[in-house]
Parts: C-alpha cells; sequence; structure tokens
C-alpha cells in the first residue's frame, strides 16, 4: 500500500539502507496523519519538537544536543518528541537508540528506524520518494509523449486519431510517456508530472494494428518514463461555423486546471490532408517561445500598428 511506513522501507531500502530497528508492524503505518493537526506536519526532517515532523530523523547534532541537557530537560523533550505522535523516528549514520528511545517507542508504539546515511543525504532521498509517493495525482484519457523536450497530452474523442498521431510523432524522433491512461501528480505547487502505470508502460494501442511495442519497435530512445506535463493538445472536428470563431491572430490557446494548476491547451481542428504531426511540432515550437516571453501574435499585432503610424503624413512644419 502506497503512501505507508512499509512501503517507504520496501521501495527506499536498496539504496538508503533504512531498515527496522524495532519489529515490524503488523498492521500498516501511515506517513501522512490521519487526523488534520497530524496531516499538516511536516513529512520529514531533523528533530523538532516545535513543528514536529511525520519522520523525525535523528543524526550526530541531535545526540549532542540530547547528551547536553539535564535529567529534567531530556525527559520533557523526549516526551514532546513522542507526543506528536510521529510515524517513525529514524536514526541515520549508523547510530544505535539509547534506552531512552527504546523506553519511550514500547510506551508509545512508535517505530524505530535506522540507516548508514547521513542526515541530510537520507532526508534528501526520502524526501524525493515522499515527493512523488504523497502527491496528489489523477489519471486522464489520452496519450502522452514527449515533443521536442516537452511534455504534451492528445485527448479527444475516442477514434479521433490520437494514437496514430503519436505514432506519426514517434517515428519522427519524439518519446512515448503513456498511451490511454497516463497518471499524473503533482509534485509542486505549479507542477505536474506525468508517468505510465506498469502494465502499460511501452504499449501503445493503433487502431487496425492492435498493440505495439514501442520500445521494441523504435529502440529504447524512443520511451521515456515520466515527464512534466507542459501542453494539452485537444483534436476536434470542427465545422466551418467553429472554426471561424477561432481567433485568427491568437488561435484557440486557452488553460486546463488539472489537480489545482493551470495547463494551456490548444484546441486543434482535426480533418483530412492536414499534416497532423508537423502541427504539434509547430504548436510546441509556438508554445516554448511563449514560455520564453515572445508571442508572434503580439509581435504581429506592434509591427502593423508601427506600419500604420509611419504612414500617416507628417504634420506641415511652421515657419521659423
Amino acid at each position: 500500500m502506497p503512501g505507508t511506513l512499509q512501503s517507504l522501507i520496501r521501495q527506499t531500502g536498496p539504496r538508503s539502507g533504512l531498515h527496522w530497528l524495532t519489529p515490524e508492524p503488523t498492521e500498516p503505518v501511515p506517513i501522512r496523519g490521519i487526523e488534520p493537526p497530524l496531516s499538516r506536519q511536516s513529512l520529514i526532517g531533523p528533530l523538532s519538537c516545535i513543528h514536529p515532523n511525520r519522520l523525525q530523523v535523528i543524526g550526530h547534532a541531535e545526540l549532542v544536543y540530547l547528551t547536553e541537557l539535564g535529567p529534567t530537560a531530556l525527559r520533557e523533550t523526549m516526551e514532546m518528541l513522542f507526543a506528536g505522535e510521529p510515524a517513525a523516528v529514524i536514526f541515520s549514520d549508523r547510530i544505535e537508540p539509547d534506552e531512552v528511545f527504546w523506553e519511550h517507542a514500547r510506551r508509545t508504539g512508535t517505530p524505530l528506524l535506522g540507516s548508514p546515511l547521513g542526515d541530510e543525504d537520507l532526508i534528501t532521498q526520502l524526501r524525493y520518494y515522499l515527493t512523488h509517493a504523497l502527491a496528489e495525482h489523477t489519471t486522464l484519457h489520452g496519450v502522452f509523449i514527449e515533443v521536442l523536450g516537452m511534455g504534451v497530452l492528445l485527448v479527444g474523442d475516442p477514434a479521433i486519431g490520437k494514437s496514430e498521431l503519436a505514432l506519426d510523432l514517434i517515428s519522427r524522433g519524439h518519446r512515448l510517456v503513456a498511451d490511454d491512461a497516463p497518471m499524473f501528480s503533482r509534485v509542486a505547487p505549479d507542477v505536474l508530472e506525468g508517468s505510465c502505470p506498469e502494465p502499460l508502460r511501452d504499449f501503445l494501442e493503433v487502431r487496425g494494428l492492435g498493440i505495439l511495442n514501442i520500445r521494441a519497435m523504435f529502440g529504447e530512445g524512443a520511451v521515456v518514463h515520466r515527464r512534466v506535463l507542459n501542453l494539452i493538445i485537444d483534436l476536434k472536428p470542427l465545422g466551418q461555423p467553429e472554426l471561424e470563431q477561432i481567433d485568427r491572430l491568437t488561435g484557440s490557446l486557452s488553460g486546463s486546471t488539472i489537480l489545482g494548476v493551470t495547463i494551456p491547451r490548444i484546441t486543434m481542428p482535426v480533418a483530412p490532408g492536414r499534416n497532423l504531426g508537423v502541427i504539434v511540432e509547430a504548436a510546441v515550437r509556438h508554445q516554448i517561445l511563449r514560455i520564453r516571453g515572445y508571442d508572434a501574435g503580439v509581435d504581429f499585432i506592434d509591427r502593423q500598428a508601427r506600419a500604420i503610424g509611419g504612414e500617416r503624413p507628417q504634420p506641415p512644419r511652421r515657419g521659423p
């Protein structure tokens, strides 16, 4: 089960050396607190009793601090540490816990963990894992591909041609992330990262051909495990009245909000004879320019305004 202490050790143990010091609990231990006050705790960090973490890391600096406390202050500090109901107390640098930690762990049922890594390295590794494992996530219908380094989600009605377009783009040197059910996680306040569920990885369904293994057909460089979502392209068969409503200067650029993050969205008309692969590449290049601060529509309007201004007759000069 993701988001538990057991899954944390199973996923990060081979790299971080994280292991149980106390016996492994029989029930899953949630890393994120269930009660609202606990759910607002920081996930991981060094010893803190004022703003306690769900995963408290004890390194050599914390041990020096604790050993310099008097008996009364040490007892109060330990009471505050375990009263915060941490999911676990983790000892870095191969530190062996003192008896006072064992006593409080037994009394409160708090797991103790150990790792050979230094505290900073351990916190960095675990924070990276927790950012992805506990991030808000959702699954969308579409094909997620990387085009010119940008994550592009192709969406549209069934049989509109999303997979065929993705196959065309892959044959042009771009890379597949996920077909049919890409999963997106909010890994930062304004960043969505998309990945492929393990059973679907490397596969693309093309109507008439069935399931294709893109890695086997095009090589290792044709697939990528995850990418940040930068652009959504919505494929639609638009009639002439709908086409006439699209702004000739700015196009169909809008935005879609996913998990609280607004992603640029382009409605792309689908019609016989249109080279959608080239148009998608152009849309991505255009979006890259927008990100860099350049907008061709604004530039065009400015040029026209300067040209019109330059054609106006100059007012007659007055005499000296």
